[in-house]
């Protein structure tokens, strides 16, 4: 098992077989947050990394390749209605 210690591209950590801690049940949280989102946290915490999710997880542009990144995680079986549609590949 391989760490990505540094590593913040959400694409590779899947795509590259690292180790990655499934927080993307956190993605329906965020849709229901209000219009202004804050986060802090110390460094090395998981910000950008998250950032990169979001930015897999809402491109239209890699609609399909949704399966390949988010299918075998939380998100992927239980997608938001914000991105049900992409989940289904139409």
């Amino acid at each position: 098992m391989r760490f990505p210690y540094g590593l913040c591209d959400f694409n590779k950590i899947i795509t590259k077989g690292y180790f990655y801690c499934d927080r993307s049940d956190r993605i329906a949280v965020l849709e229901n947050t209000g219009d202004y989102l804050l986060l802090l946290r110390p460094r090395r915490f998981g910000k950008s990394l998250l950032l990169s999710m979001l930015e897999n997880y809402y491109d239209v542009a890699r609609k399909d390749r949704f399966q390949e990144l988010f299918g075998h995680l939380l998100i992927g079986k239980n997608p938001t209605p914000a991105n049900a549609i992409a989940s289904r590949g139409e």
